[in-house]
């Protein structure tokens, strides 16, 4: 996942591992995580697929420069078009780069993740229909709240992530990012 990711940022432009962290954290760190140490020898290997190209700068502080190259810039690509199918922190790594695909490939991606979400959302429903027809043959279902909690914010965070995806597929403006603000 973080060899995409970095192919993704590179796709802005040059930059340094140090800035290549920073965008990473002030971007998708939001949910995707990255240190260090796992960042230079994720870039060694892109350069040793030549995907990315090295280049050393002279200034004092021995500054590497990662450059994106044309097979790297394909190989992102085509798993940026590639059926959504893992975790969410994927799924969201790769909306947040979908501006680098053509419209059409955008809404058949979010169209399937969005029926997958349903999907997730009927199941949760029955979970909590069956739930609901357990507690109340039990002495105490109140002992059982903060579990049931979480399957009520399984389904509220479903529902949630039901209406962004309806969102950004219409492409509504969202309301807390407006230039000039």
């Amino acid at each position: 996942m973080l060899e995409y990711i970095l192919l993704g940022m590179l796709m802005e432009g040059t930059m340094s591992g140090y800035d290549l962290k920073k965008t990473i954290d002030s971007t998708v760190g939001t949910f995707y995580k990255a240190s260090y140490g796992s960042l230079y020898p994720a870039l060694k290997r892109l350069a040793d697929k030549d995907m990315v190209s090295l280049t050393e700068t002279d200034n004092n502080k021995n500054k590497k420069l990662y450059t994106l190259l044309p097979s790297g810039q394909q190989a992102f690509l085509e798993w940026l078009s590639g059926p959504i199918q893992a975790g969410r922190n994927e799924q969201l790594i790769r909306i947040f780069f979908f501006d680098y695909l053509e419209e059409d490939i955008r809404q058949k991606r979010l169209a399937e993740y969005s029926f997958k979400v349903d999907e997730e959302i009927h199941m949760l429903e029955a979970v909590k229909s069956i739930v609901a027809g357990e507690l109340a043959e039990i002495e105490h279902p109140e002992n059982y709240y903060y579990r049931v909690s979480v399957l009520s914010y399984g389904l509220n965070h479903l529902q949630m992530e039901r209406q962004w995806l309806k969102d950004i597929m219409e492409r509504k403006e969202l309301n807390h990012v407006k230039p000039g603000n």
